[in-house]
């Protein structure tokens, strides 16, 4: 046991010790106590006022929080206390407050969260603080905060332990509380534009709705297994056969698939579906709304990641796939680049494994992954995807190797993929044949038969675009976090 470990143990048996002798005195965990208001409130409405201004108005305050710091100086005393908001300093006086209530707060602990009544006024340093006439436990702290200087720096105790980050990090709190903003501002963005919030099932029959191996779980009701969501498209849709014509849902999904700094088994989706709009109508959707998004999160134009700019300012660059494969591979054969045979021998030197089953579509997308996608940096759309890899989009009326599918990209990364949907029963009923006869050659990640769908298909899905965007990627790119993990509360961690 290393001394860090005795130290903290110690520690805990005082404060377990103090809790003892409070129960002995009566304290039983009290209900919450009234408040009227917080630490941010405060200072945006008196930090500004002088002290003769506060003293005339002698505003009478009820807060609570946690005490994040203490200093006691024998008859008078400071904290700093935190809420949900921020912090504000109270101060203490044995000559305004009874002895068995300076006695109890000395014996207080940084880590208890307290409740306290009294006026404004502002210190000798002209720090805004409350004069405490009330003062009353809320909860007792057994577990020792990490020094405040130092803060919590183990990044994975940061990530198992959110509430300990939370309660040492302003900036970890700030980075949530943007994340909130930004999913409230993109639900009115398209509320505004009359697109319908809607909610489908998490729990499927079959797996369906993306290229994705699933997670399974039984009902014991029914004696029968569940695929949880990989994601919403097929229901969705089946909605917009229903009438609903323009619709979104801000959904969470799983996969069941490796962990990373971008990957986590589950994860929040935005997907919306637009009848009688194009893949083209959904990419300037989504340009303006990453667009106001950043003005109104950020202030600018201009998003700030990692360490580098990135315009934010539409229009985006639109590139096809094949294109931008030669762009990055100008030793390419441009005629070849639908030849399965060349396209193995040019993965074989990429050091690419080629699968059974992969057709020269898969492999292009592969080398594409591999080569590519890194290296796109502003935002870009990259567009008219190999059929083969996209099962549920409709193909492109000129060139029927391709589909009219769309994936977007910023700082390396994809956040957002959309297409035009395939409408055609039959056509789609094909797809899955394709899509059966690979999962049987041994790919996990292909889709099953979905008959409902395809009967849902038989009464008629009017022209319709979708679009699906990765909310946490999202506020990785405009809260300047460089892990998934970052934006998640509680990311999936490998057991210890």
């Amino acid at each position: 046991m290393t001394d860090n470990t005795n130290d903290q143990n110690k520690l805990i048996l005082e404060r377990r010790k103090k809790l003892e002798s409070l129960r002995e005195g009566g304290f039983n965990y009290p209900r919450g106590l009234e408040i009227d208001a917080y630490a941010q409130d405060l200072q945006e409405q008196f930090a500004s006022l002088t002290g003769e201004d506060l003293q005339s108005r002698n505003k009478e305050i009820m807060v609570a929080g946690r005490m994040m710091a203490k200093r006691v100086m024998g008859k008078s005393s400071f904290s700093k206390i935190k809420d949900g908001t921020g912090e504000i300093q109270i101060f203490l006086s044995s000559s305004k407050l009874s002895p068995e209530t300076y006695d109890q707060f000395k014996t207080l602990d940084v880590g208890d969260i307290i409740w306290v009544k009294g006026p404004l006024f502002k210190t000798k340093t002209d720090e805004l603080t409350i004069n405490v006439m009330e003062l009353e436990l809320l909860t007792k702290s057994l577990r020792p905060l990490p020094e405040k200087y130092h803060g919590l720096t183990d990044t994975e105790i940061r990530y198992r332990q959110r509430y300990l980050d939370l309660i040492m990090s302003q900036d970890s709190q700030d980075v949530f509380k943007t994340r909130s903003k930004i999913i409230s501002k993109m639900r009115n963005y398209l509320s505004d534009r009359k697109i319908l919030e809607v909610e489908t099932p998490m729990m499927h029959p079959i797996p369906g709705g993306a290229v994705a191996r699933p997670f399974v779980t039984h009902h014991n009701a029914l004696d029968r297994d569940f695929y949880l969501r990989i994601a919403p498209e097929l229901y969705l849709k089946r909605l917009v056969v229903g009438g609903f014509d323009r619709i979104f849902e801000i959904n969470r999904c799983f996969r069941n698939e490796g962990v990373s700094t971008q990957h986590n088994p589950e994860f929040t989706m935005l997907e919306l579906y637009m009848a009688y709009c194009s893949a083209e109508d959904i990419m300037d959707l989504l340009e303006d709304m990453i667009f106001q998004i950043a003005l109104e999160i950020k202030g600018s134009d201009t998003v700030r990641y990692q360490g580098n700019d990135y315009d934010v300012s539409k229009p985006f660059q639109r590139v096809t796939l094949e294109d931008s494969v030669l762009a990055h591979n100008p030793n390419l054969d441009v005629d070849l680049l639908r030849d399965k045979d060349y396209l193995t021998k040019v993965c074989a030197d990429l050091g690419i494994e080629v699968k059974q089953g992969q057709g020269s579509g898969k492999l292009l997308l592969e080398i594409f992954e591999k080569t590519v996608e890194g290296n796109l940096a502003q935002p870009t759309f990259i567009t008219d995807y190999p059929k083969e890899v996209s099962p549920l989009s409709r193909g492109n009326d000129e060139d029927p190797w391709l589909v009219d599918r769309f994936e977007f990209f910023v700082a390396g990364r994809e956040l957002a993929n959309g297409f035009q949907e395939l409408n055609d029963p039959d056509e789609q009923a094909e797809r899955f044949n394709l899509q059966v006869q690979q999962r049987e050659s041994g790919d996990e990640e292909a889709m099953v038969y979905d008959e409902d769908y395809i009967q849902a298909l038989e009464y008629g899905l009017p022209p319709t675009a979708g679009l699906g965007v990765g909310i946490d990627r999202l506020v990785m790119f405009l809260t300047d976090s460089p892990s998934i993990r970052d934006v998640l509360f509680f990311p999936q961690m490998r057991e210890k």
